[in-house]
């Protein structure tokens, strides 16, 4: 069983680490102090569990649940010292919760449970489930949340998802397409691109069914025969 450690402090993912460890079927595929790097581990390393603290700066474990692919979705099971913060943020929707500190007879319960055959995916907690408030970016040795409404396109390249801010700049992001267009307002206009209907200045229709878009800062973005119809219609043009 492949398990990942999400904790923002380092004595209690020591301390989790060495209670899992003595588990022979547990592998410990690694260990994230934000939710930022929790969420590229989890596309990475793909793990069959997760071992996450609901109460971390900048982005709780809640609103990280919100910013996974649900396709590499594993199951969490939560870490928190407020059992009854807990149990009014997921109720019953986490697979399992653990308090701090861990008891090691607790934790095999949670094991246990996690060597069964999944039954599928419980639903996200309501905190989760909401729209993306900001974009977390990472840059050199720094984390970024991006408002939505300095976003003016995102785009997704074989090196990864970059946001393309009002700044002018492009901001690397581990959130996937998919999950940008689930958990935010951000419109699809091609299998690479979205767009801020905000940020659009002009529509240029081609021939075909193509077109592209200029936005405010002057950037094209292409639309494809296969997304201009319903961008026309949520932009309300005929």
């Amino acid at each position: 069983m492949r398990i990942l450690i999400i904790d923002d402090e380092e004595l209690a993912r020591a301390e989790l680490g060495m209670l899992l460890a003595r588990e022979a079927d547990v592998e410990i595929v690694g260990e994230c102090s934000n939710a930022v790097e929790g969420i590229a581990a989890i596309h990475r390393l793909q793990p069959d569990a997760v071992f996450l603290d609901i109460q971390m700066p900048r982005i709780s474990g809640l609103e990280m649940l919100g910013m996974i692919d649900p396709e590499r979705m594993p199951r969490i099971v939560f870490l928190t010292a407020y059992e009854e913060y807990a149990l009014r943020a997921f109720d019953a929707n986490a697979f399992d919760y653990l308090l701090k500190p861990v008891q090691e007879g607790r934790i095999a319960k949670t094991l246990d449970r996690l060597r069964r055959p999944a039954a599928g995916a419980p639903p996200l907690p309501a905190e989760a489930a909401q729209a993306l408030r900001h974009i977390p970016c990472t840059g050199l040795n720094r984390i970024r949340l991006m408002k939505i409404d300095e976003v003016e396109a995102i785009v997704s390249r074989t090196s990864g998802v970059y946001v393309l801010g009002t700044d002018g700049e492009e901001h690397f992001t581990e959130l996937t397409l998919r999950t940008l267009e689930e958990r935010t307002p951000l419109m699809r206009c091609h299998r690479q691109y979205m767009v801020n209907a905000d940020r659009i200045r002009d529509i240029a229709f081609g021939e075909g069914g193509l077109a592209s878009i200029v936005t405010v800062g002057g950037r094209t973005i292409p639309v494809s025969r296969r997304f201009l119809g319903v961008l026309k219609e949520r932009l309300g043009i005929g």
